[in-house]
């Protein structure tokens, strides 16, 4: 049997470049060697969305950039973490297992108290009991589908870290293997994708391209790329240029080697160049962003996608639930 791996998608804005390169495209990837499990973590949204017409559009926007992007919810299980009751079940029986001082140390509450901090504010300002104990639903994410792995990014490690020591404080206290242990799949790139500036491409840097702009609108994104002032017919050093590195995540081989000689050669001016990038992006996103739109248009279809896959996962997550519940002395639910 293949091993199983499970990765959360919070729905938070709109997805860009470097959300497909360093989650979806590694984590669609992910189909060929295991049974995978993807899910909308509309919940663990709520410590900062408190707009309902804004989290249902996120909601609709991430299942459609992922189906679009190649998610097969024929294959394994999609669903919405909030249309599987016996995830929230369970992260009260995780919690009382949990010690505090785990939640003291969870990255994104140290990162809210420090800025508080910081800003000479109350260290508990703006902090919501979600934030805080949002670790213990992360554990019933993981450990509720029985996940062997969880690919994450080297600065997301402790999310996996805490879910495998609450499975083995459980298992230790219960005398018997109620949850698999779960490891860490370190996404190793260290590309780091740059954005319009040169910096890392970053909603909060305000320099991100959008997966399915139209040709237009990307055009315009594209051409706003930062580059140098050498003139045309100067010699380029394409490894030290936003527009190459962003191109040759999308380019085959070939075509890269091509532009690094085009901008050895010298005689190519800036426009050339985020021509190619355009056309490597059109190719990559063009039939994805027609899909994407077409579903967009009729949210319905992703309800109807995100229902089905939660039909698969409920008795799954039922029957795991239940053998929590006989360990604690609660016996099956009704």
């Amino acid at each position: 049997m293949k091993k199983i791996s499970l990765t959360g998608i919070k729905p938070t804005g709109t997805p860009h470049l470097g959300n497909y390169l360093g989650a979806i495209r590694p984590a669609l990837e992910l189909a060929k060697d295991y049974d995978t499990v993807y899910f909308i973590a509309d919940y663990h949204a709520l410590t900062t969305v408190h707009d309902g017409k804004e989290m249902a559009d996120n909601i609709h926007k991430v299942a459609a950039t992922w189906l679009a992007c190649g998610l097969d919810p024929e294959k394994g299980l999609f669903y919405k973490q909030s249309d599987i009751p016996e995830i929230f079940e369970l992260s009260w029986a995780l919690s009382c297992f949990t010690p505090k001082g785990f939640m003291n140390r969870a990255h994104a509450y140290k990162a809210k108290v420090e800025a508080n901090r910081a800003n000479g504010e109350d260290l508990d300002t703006n902090v919501n009991m979600g934030l805080y104990c949002y670790p213990c639903l992360m554990d019933a994410d993981i450990l509720m589908f029985n996940a062997d792995v969880v690919p994450v990014g080297k600065d997301q490690k402790q999310h996996v870290e805490f879910a495998r020591d609450v499975a083995i404080r459980f298992n230790k206290q219960m005398g018997k293997d109620v949850f698999v242990v779960p490891e860490p799949l370190i996404q190793e790139t260290t590309d780091v994708i740059p954005g319009l500036d040169g910096r890392k491409m970053s909603k909060s840097y305000d320099n991100t391209i959008e997966l399915f702009l139209d040709e237009k609108a990307r055009k315009k994104k594209v051409n706003k790329i930062v580059t140098n002032s050498l003139p045309l017919e100067a010699a380029k050093d394409p490894d030290t240029c936003n527009v190459f590195n962003l191109f040759k995540l999308f380019a085959t081989p070939e075509e890269t080697a091509a532009l690094a000689e085009t901008y050895r050669a010298g005689g190519m001016g800036w426009g050339y160049a985020k021509g190619e990038l355009q056309r490597v992006l059109e190719r990559t996103f063009g039939e994805a962003r027609e899909k994407y739109n077409d579903l967009m248009a009729h949210p319905d279809r992703i309800d109807e996608i995100l229902h089905a896959g939660a039909e698969k996962a409920r008795p799954i997550a039922r029957e795991h639930m239940d053998k929590v519940r006989e360990v604690l002395g609660y016996g099956k639910s009704f």
